[in-house]
């Protein structure tokens, strides 16, 4: 078992006890990225308290032989999509996957996540192959949601609206 695979196994338990679900667990050189939620997100509370947490349980395990960067943090609007439960929790959104070489023509397709089970997702949308895409897991290298916006003249971050749109609201 890996330190990735170990550090999950010992932090699930831990953040569900706290009302966090373990999304994800990156180990990176000296760097420990990990991922946490909850039904209707989290918050910086929750963020602390999962830091205080996963650095306990840290300092239990040693797992590292020199000194590390610990980041705990929510998915975000974009999400990475990892295992089968990832996927089945995107069914309906819009994503993007890179294949493995030679997996299919094209390695980046973009689309909505139509089905997911354990063995693998099909995406459909016109930017698919086909219209519709059967993949299996071990056929994707990357998977992420993708956030969309919706109309061009939507109001994003940091948009201030026009004079027109001020005067229809």
């Amino acid at each position: 078992m890996d330190v990735t695979e170990r550090l999950i196994h010992a932090l699930s338990p831990v953040l569900e006890t706290a009302g966090l679900e373990l999304v994800d667990v990156v180990v990176g050189g000296a760097q420990v990225q990990v991922t946490v939620d909850r039904p209707g997100g989290v918050d910086l509370d929750a963020l602390a308290e999962a830091n205080r947490q996963v650095s306990r349980v840290l300092d239990e395990m040693d797992p590292f032989p020199s000194a590390y960067t610990l980041e705990v943090s929510s998915p975000g609007l974009e999400r990475r999509l990892r295992t089968p439960t990832h996927f089945l929790r995107a069914i309906g959104e819009t994503v993007t996957i890179r294949t493995q070489p030679e997996t299919t023509p094209e390695r980046r397709i973009h689309g909505v996540l139509s089905a997911a089970d354990d063995e693998g997702c099909t995406l459909e949308g016109p930017d698919v192959p086909g219209g519709s895409l059967r993949l299996a897991y071990p056929q994707i290298e990357r998977a992420r949601t993708v956030f969309e916006w919706g109309t061009e003249r939507e109001a994003k971050p940091g948009r201030r609206k026009t004079q027109r749109e001020r005067s229809r609201s």
